[in-house]
């Protein structure tokens, strides 16, 4: 179990957002598996993201590995404010949802947090104890045309920063957390400590963070697979490529070195022997990259994870993934 801010993940597993918690189905599936402690929905736009055919995800064919070339939800954030109402009125667990959103202007955002916080209030989630309703802000996708990753140029991010330091300012029960790319180098890390920083809430006493987690990491972008290197092997296919982007994320076991890292590093940043951002020591860290067996779930937690979290192995075995993860079957 592990507390973040007013929510309460029990066990400390979860999905990270992906293609496979799309729809209300994927989300009730998850939810109702006594294997997760929480869930979080596909990042949402407010008004969803145009789909086709060239967005998809392919399984390597020799290990749990993964490419995807899929950017946001087709589902507009209102519909998943719908599900999650639905979900979260038929339940009296604490079990929380995450709802994953992402804009590029501040007012965009602002107004995406209202509407979460509409529904908070609506059902008593801002009263009550634990909350279940958590919010994160995607700044990681790496398969948005014309659109870096605004992880990337951490300082840039300062405008939406701001709106949600101004929300969690009018209401402390609000928790939120940033969904981080995979970092290579070390400034990269501190950069974004640094601005996060500079944004606590220095009137509480002791002075707090208003970001309460970071999700390490999405998926690594511009990597390619091969239509030969596939599970099953793209016979119909014209092209060399696995996908029809050529390019996309890369996800499971290729990435788990290095998420293991950004785990470990952003960990011993915030609360080893290395750390030097004391307003920072609310947040906590969930682990997401390659968490393809129990054993690799224990990895994460043994780098620094509060809690673990995974996508490409619910991918591959759909929501048996998390009793997977809990019991290695």
């Amino acid at each position: 179990m592990t507390n973040i801010n007013s929510i309460k993940v029990s066990p400390a597993l979860l999905n990270s957002s992906c293609a496979w918690s799309s729809d209300l189905r994927d989300l009730q599936e998850l939810y109702v598996s006594p294997y997760t402690g929480a869930i979080t929905t596909r990042t949402a736009t407010v008004g969803g993201f145009k789909e086709d055919e060239s967005h998809m995800a392919v399984f390597h064919d020799s290990n749990a590995s993964a490419l995807n070339s899929y950017g946001y939800s087709p589902h507009p954030l209102a519909d998943y404010l719908v599900w999650v109402r639905q979900i979260l009125e038929r339940s009296e667990t604490d079990k929380p949802v995450i709802i994953s959103i992402t804009s590029s202007t501040p007012d965009g955002l602002r107004s995406m947090v209202t509407s979460i916080q509409d529904l908070r209030k609506d059902i008593g989630d801002t009263s009550r104890t634990p909350s279940r309703i958590a919010i994160e802000l995607n700044t990681s996708c790496p398969n948005i045309r014309n659109a870096s990753p605004s992880g990337y140029s951490f300082k840039s991010l300062g405008p939406l920063l701001q709106v949600l330091s101004e929300e969690f300012s009018n209401d402390k029960t609000l928790t939120v957390g940033l969904k981080m790319p995979p970092y290579v180098f070390r400034e990269q890390f501190t950069d974004a400590l640094e601005v996060l920083a500079a944004l606590s809430d220095t009137t509480s006493s002791p002075a707090i963070s208003p970001i309460s987690f970071l999700t390490c990491t999405n998926t690594l972008g511009n990597s390619l697979f091969f239509s030969d290197q596939i599970l099953p092997p793209s016979s119909t296919s014209e092209s060399q490529f696995a996908l029809p982007t050529a390019l996309g994320g890369l996800s499971g076991d290729s990435l788990h070195a290095l998420a293991l890292g950004n785990v470990y590093t952003f960990s011993q940043l915030l609360r080893g022997p290395e750390a030097r951002f004391p307003t920072l020591s609310n947040i906590r860290i969930i682990g997401v990259g390659g968490v393809t067996s129990k054993q690799a779930r224990e990895r994460m937690i043994k780098a620094g994870a509060d809690a673990v979290a995974c996508a490409t192995l619910l991918g591959k075995e759909g929501v048996r993934a998390f009793e997977v993860l809990s019991t290695d079957v």
